[in-house]
């Protein structure tokens, strides 16, 4: 249907975005979107002259022809056209190139950009629209075109020197070097012994209670060795235990700030077990609008690629009215809650916040899919209880002396929960919460020992980094901006440069002789100090303070020297990727199997071919060992893509479990321990019914079968077995029922 003269054009970057804006838009604006850039650098060639002070040659992208007509032919007929992609550096360049693309005057190309998809926002961003920031798109363009020169500079060497199809990138080969440095932490790591000392004590009215062993002549020290264990244990025998002191305090804990783009897809590696990568598609989802019943299409949360932690006046207002009457004007502060923006960042937006926090996750939950729900309710809960009042926690501590020894016991009784009721941060490493609570004691109360427990303990090395903590240490240290971290930690994996381990992120073979090469070669790029300054330098382009060119400039002239010279100095190099080697035997010859990729993946095969040729797919081998037979306990899929884990010598023993098998053995029995599947500390159990610590099926957390389902469920009822799962069956029929 004909356009009518003189409508005005919105474009913007999706077409759900589109659907959302025009339908508060009303019918005087038509709006289209984009698909995101249309014009950039080509593919086939680097598309930036050096020599010409860094021309970019940016061309329409191919495929996207139907979609630039298209655009042309309404922004010609159109009276003014709002350019109002996403509000960031990477929204205003697509704007700019769209202005250049529909070749549109200053006067009836305006832009505009949306913080948050509501009615409110948009017709108020319409209603003042702006100049393109020349400054925004400069700063992008840096980035760009700094990130095309190292990308189609370096990635050739790479391809001569190691193999083809590599790449390296200025953010990339950083957080690479991240993994690969603490990977090498891990092996060099020299463990130390200490051991713990606790002592039971038993008062006069027989009340147990655990303290453990704090130092001597009241300094902290923590014993070294058994002889010393043994000394201190020797002279506590003799000696009276008594009650030195006991303080007692209400503990105040504070809310979380609402989210970040680092924070949101950190806490959603934890709480969700999301890529950084889904978290952002999903969250772009919820920013572009969904469907609600008796709403229409809503943005349910502000813009997700932000640094900063501010939020506006009526958001704040709209919580603390929700919170009065949800909870009680109790679990409010009595003023506004305001966070403090961490030092270097842009602070364009406001934090990541729910749009109208009277949307609750509950209500919306039967229009948005399980993701979507999942995350909403993430950012919403942690937006609300960023608002609310300080969990209040009864705290009391207990020094108990022994000569001039002495040991503390505490603990902490929830008081009030605040803004606990809604939402607590989880933590990088989930431990057992082992504090009890403590009887009635009284200064200078006598104490009987009842025992004193020894364990020797080994200090251990730091753990690799998952995706939450590596994008932390990404933020902490200036690499990348809230656009790049999903990004850069999804091209490391995809290109095999480092794998992930359950959680955990290690580098692989190539990895470590890509990072080698660029460490010894390329210090600059690698470098953590110098990127995050080429960070703060695209900042003050942004800013105006710099300009783009200057800013390439001093980067490209020690850059192509430094590259000229590897070239000459690796003339007739070549670097080998070691093989990884599994603990895997070839079932033909015998021979420890190493890892292969292949188009369906990692897989492992026979060193000796094409000699020999055996292949099989790759298993990772879990802590303890088979409670029948004693062999290697491996975790496996089944067909239907659910984890489970089984003995090695399948079929010939044919123990398996849903239940994963932890380091720890039972202390009763010796065997291995296990745990119930799922995220979060659970709490080991013995599997041996012949063991005093034994745990019954029906007692380790599953759901209960319904009734009449006394027997295993056959591989054939599939929809039945996965309701079922939580029945632990026999191992060869229950390959296609659910994990969890």
């Amino acid at each position: 249907m004909a356009k009518k003269a003189g409508k005005d054009l919105v474009i913007v970057e999706s077409p759900a975005k589109a659907k959302t804006i025009g339908k508060y838009l009303g019918k005087d604006y038509e709006v289209k979107a984009c698909m995101g850039h249309l014009r950039d650098l080509p593919k086939s060639v680097i598309g930036v002259d050096v020599d010409n002070d860094f021309e970019p040659n940016y061309r329409p992208i191919k495929g996207k022809e139907d979609i630039i007509n298209d655009l042309k032919k309404s922004a010609k007929a159109a009276g003014t056209v709002y350019l109002a992609t996403d509000p960031d550096r990477e929204g205003e360049a697509i704007s700019w190139h769209l202005q250049h693309l529909l070749d549109l005057s200053d006067e009836k190309a305006r832009r505009v950009t949306f913080n948050e998809i509501t009615s409110r926002v948009v017709n108020e961003s319409i209603a003042a629209p702006r100049d393109i920031d020349q400054n925004l798109v400069d700063a992008q363009q840096a980035r760009r075109i700094l990130d095309r020169i190292v990308g189609y500079k370096l990635s050739p060497l790479l391809w001569k020197k190691i193999r083809r199809g590599l790449s390296a990138g200025r953010v990339q080969s950083v957080a690479m070097r991240l993994v690969a440095d603490r990977e090498k932490e891990i092996k060099d790591f020299v463990p130390e012994e200490y051991w713990t000392l606790d002592a039971l004590l038993k008062t006069d009215s027989g009340a147990q209670f655990k303290a453990h062993y704090y130092g001597k002549n009241g300094k902290k020290h923590e014993p070294a060795s058994a002889d010393e264990v043994e000394a201190i244990r020797a002279q506590l025998l003799t000696l009276p235990f008594a009650v030195k002191s006991v303080k007692r305090a209400d503990k105040q804990r504070s809310p979380s700030p609402p989210f970040t783009t680092s924070t949101l897809q950190q806490e959603a590696s934890r709480k969700l077990n999301m890529t950084p990568r889904r978290t952002m598609a999903i969250a772009q989802q919820l920013y572009e609008g969904v469907d609600i019943t008796g709403e229409g299409t809503v943005g349910l949360i502000t813009y997700m690629r932000t640094d900063s932690l501010r939020i506006s006046a009526e958001a704040q207002a709209a919580a603390r009215a929700l919170i009065d009457s949800r909870y009680g004007k109790q679990y409010r502060p009595d003023s506004y809650r305001n966070y403090k923006t961490k030092a270097g960042a842009q602070d364009a937006h406001e934090a990541i916040r729910p749009s109208d926090v009277r949307l609750t996750p509950e209500q919306v939950k039967g229009d948005l899919t399980a993701e979507q729900y999942r995350l909403y309710r993430l950012i919403w809960s942690r937006f609300l209880a960023s608002q609310m009042s300080n969990a209040v926690y009864d705290s009391v501590g207990v020094e108990v002396v022994a000569g001039d020894h002495s040991f503390r016991a505490s603990a902490s009784q929830l008081k009030f929960a605040g803004y606990t009721a809604v939402y607590e941060e989880s933590r990088d490493e989930e431990k057992e919460d082992k504090e009890s609570a403590l009887p009635p004691l009284g200064e200078g109360e006598v104490v009987e020992l009842e025992k004193l427990e020894s364990e020797q303990h080994f200090t251990a090395p730091p753990s690799r980094y998952t995706d939450a903590t590596l994008i932390r240490t990404m933020e902490e240290n200036g690499i990348g901006r809230p656009s790049t971290y999903a990004p850069t930690v999804s091209t490391i994996l995809d290109r095999e440069y480092v794998l992930k381990e359950g959680k955990y992120l290690r580098i692989t073979p190539l990895g470590e002789v890509v990072t080698n090469l660029m460490c010894e070669r390329f210090r600059d790029i690698v470098d953590v100090k110098f990127t995050a300054r080429m960070e703060q330098e695209l900042d003050e382009v942004e800013s105006g303070e710099k300009q783009w060119k200057s800013l390439l400039r001093e980067f490209y002239g020690d850059f192509a020297a430094n590259l000229t010279q590897v070239e000459k100095d690796m003339e007739g190099v070549y670097l080998k990727v070691p093989d990884e080697v599994s603990e895997e035997k070839c079932d033909i010859c015998g021979k420890n199997m190493v890892v292969k990729t292949g188009r369906f993946g990692r897989f492992l095969a026979c060193p000796g071919y094409p000699e020999c040729k055996f292949t099989k797919p790759l298993v990772v081998e879990m802590p303890g060992r088979c409670p029948k037979c004693g062999n290697r306990i491996l975790k496996k899929t089944s067909r239907n893509g659910y984890t489970y884990y089984g003995c090695e010598k399948f079929p010939t023993c044919d123990f398996m479990t849903w239940d994963v098998p932890v380091k720890d053995d039972c202390p009763a029995c010796g065997q291995t321990m296990f745990k119930k599947s799922g995220r979060g500390f659970k709490k080991p159990f013995c599997v041996n019914p012949a063991c005093e610590k034994f745990l019954p099926e029906d007692q380790r957390g599953y759901p209960k079968k319904p009734d009449g389902d006394k027997k295993e469920e056959k591989p054939a009822a599939k929809k039945t077995a996965k309701k079922t799962a939580s029945k632990k069956p026999a191992a060869k029929k229950s390959k296609t029922e659910e994990t969890k």
